[in-house]
């Protein structure tokens, strides 16, 4: 015989709530899981487009760069043409890399707030005792 829901124990009650917060709890942790899953699928092949238009801008720099080589040419040999683009092209890129470097000492990859808050837990644990 099979007990009516308002017959059943307190402690049948708990056990039935534990279980579905359980299975709730798993139940959320694979649809997040599943999400993120599409969500890196999206991200990647975003990213092998980006790859691509990158690799194809990059061929048609070093194709202007050829171009500005032979247009110098007509003005000095081609080995001084090929070195003022070289030198030219070098000095753009290390300005781009400095700045860069300087904007990156900007930021921290550190979880700064959470360091310190845990500093705060540290030091509240250490009056408790």
């Amino acid at each position: 015989m099979q007990m009516r829901k308002e017959d059943r124990s307190l402690g049948e009650l708990f056990s039935d709530l534990s279980q579905e917060i359980s299975t709730l709890v798993r139940q959320e942790a694979e649809l997040a899981k599943a999400e993120m899953s599409q969500n890196v699928a999206k991200f990647s092949k975003s990213l092998i487009v980006l790859g691509i238009g990158a690799a194809f801008a990059y061929a048609g720099f070093l194709a202007l760069v050829g171009a500005a080589i032979v247009g110098l040419w007509y003005v000095m040999p081609l080995w001084l043409s090929a070195l003022v683009i070289g030198l030219a092209t070098m000095i753009i890129g290390f300005i781009f890399v400095f700045a860069g470097i300087r904007r990156m000492k900007k930021y921290s990859l550190a979880p700064e707030q959470t360091l310190s808050t845990l500093k705060e837990d540290k030091q509240w644990l250490k009056e408790v005792k």
